[in-house]
């Protein structure tokens, strides 16, 4: 296909760093565990992302350590570090990249939100973004002492009304304006009070807009109710949705869901997270994924995946022989578990694996292999670049959500190799084309899609 047969002959594809921390990481690479916690391990591997024009990093959150049939987790680490925090610090240490957080709307309050998030902004001179996820089961809740509080029907009910209120308060502080002379800072503040269905607030907006006028709104679910929150509300999405078929057919389904609220459609950036192994030719980047896969997947990982299904120890079990032959003894998984997390109920699940392993006559390890494949793109940086022009040029997504593999180094090849055969091919900048967050996405500078109250918050007929 020629490139003025695509739909966006001249789209340009935008990279994002994912920290999630998982067992995926080899962490062989690095001298000291206690990197993890080490701030300036992080910077690192944010500056080598900044210096590849990465748009943005992403932390994810965690509100509870991962359990694992019912103690800690002892092979995933899974307690991170408060996002805003560390971006206080990567804010001295970096310049352009953008600094996206998870909060969440169901253990916080948003007068505080508003405040803590407007301050990262300011400080970093309009990069900062916020990823807005829901929360409703009860294993979270317990460490916040009202477990199950919020019914899975209401999360995003109850998540509008809560980025409502954020917006109305980072409304009421008009902008910077990109200075800072007194004429700029004179308008005072208004009072903002607001009834919502969850929640009051009657409070005084504390800190200004910054350059790019508020941080970006990032999202995350993917059920018919999180999509239509994305529609109405996210400048960014990030998406499990990876093959071809599949991200084109969400891409379209978003950007229809948008018009159907009055926004144009492509003012949307859809970032699905990927797995990139670039090296210099196809058959080397084939064996270092296969290296990155077995150091995953060892015996102890391997063990958890079905164990968090069956719900309880098979230390006994071959994970060369067939899975075993009893039922599950628990009644659902649960979501602290997690290698492989199915979201299923456990009998069913464990039935369908017994039939995808007797088709392809899997052993346990072989399953797990199979069930853990994570999608992306593997290949000499010209084979991934080719592929990543098709992709961005057909509207499948706006850029990837890049999972490194190891830390802090782990993004050196797709910054040395992938990102200049990227820019060969026309699809990558070569130099940050703004300041701010929103101008290295392509977004407004003001939030222009202002969802109708009525519209915003009529959600319970629609669940």
């Amino acid at each position: 296909m020629s490139s003025n047969e695509y739909p966006r002959p001249d789209a340009r594809i935008h990279l994002a760093l994912f920290q999630p921390f998982s067992p995926n990481y080899d962490w062989s690479t690095t001298d000291r565990l206690e990197d993890y916690y080490d701030f300036d391990k992080y910077a690192e591997l944010v500056q080598s992302a900044e210096r590849g024009l990465f748009s943005t990093v992403f932390l994810g959150e965690s509100l509870r350590l991962r359990e694992h049939l019912g103690k800690l987790n002892d092979i995933a680490i899974t307690g991170r570090p408060d996002a805003l925090v560390l971006y206080s610090y990567l804010a001295a240490k970096t310049k352009n990249i953008g600094l996206v957080a998870t909060l969440n709307t169901t253990y916080s309050d948003p007068v505080d939100l508003a405040r803590r998030l407007a301050s990262v902004d300011v400080l970093t001179a309009g990069r900062a973004g916020w990823n807005i996820v829901t929360t409703d089961n009860a294993w979270t809740g317990e460490n916040f002492r009202r477990g199950g509080f919020l019914p899975n029907t209401e999360r995003y009910t109850h998540a509008e009304d809560y980025v409502a209120a954020v917006q109305d308060l980072w409304d009421g502080f008009g902008p910077i304006a990109g200075s800072r002379d007194a004429e700029s800072w004179s308008a005072e503040p208004r009072q903002v009070r607001r009834q919502g269905k969850f929640r009051s607030i009657d409070a005084t907006p504390q800190v200004p807009g910054s350059p790019q006028g508020q941080p970006v709104y990032f999202q995350a679910g993917d059920s018919a109710e999180g999509r239509d929150f994305a529609a109405r509300r996210a400048e960014g999405i990030f998406t499990h949705h990876i093959e071809f078929d599949d991200a084109v057919a969400f891409t379209a389904d978003i950007r229809r869901r948008a018009r159907s609220y009055g926004r144009p459609g492509d003012d949307i950036k859809i970032f699905p997270g990927a797995n990139l192994v670039v090296a210099e030719t196809d058959a080397e980047a084939a064996e270092k994924a296969a290296y990155y896969k077995e150091f995953a997947l060892n015996d102890r990982a391997v063990r958890q995946a079905i164990e968090s299904v069956w719900g309880t120890d098979l230390s006994a079990v071959d994970l060369d022989g067939p899975l075993p032959s009893f039922e599950p003894v628990a009644s659902r998984q649960s979501h602290t578990h997690g290698i492989v997390h199915t979201g299923h109920e456990p009998t069913v699940k464990s039935r369908q694996w017994r039939a995808l392993a007797g088709e392809h006559n899997y052993s346990v390890r072989e399953l797990v292999h199979h069930l853990s494949e994570r999608r992306g793109f593997i290949g000499s940086a010209s084979t991934v670049a080719d592929q990543l022009a098709h992709y961005v040029r057909s509207d499948a997504f706006d850029g990837l959500n890049v999972t490194p593999h190891a830390f802090p180094d782990g993004l050196d090849d797709v910054v040395e190799l992938l990102v200049p055969a990227l820019q060969e091919r026309g699809i990558y900048p070569s130099e940050y084309p703004g300041s701010t967050l929103r101008e290295n996405l392509g977004l407004p500078e003001t939030v222009a899609h202002r969802v109708p109250e009525a519209a915003a918050l009529n959600l319970e007929e629609a669940s």
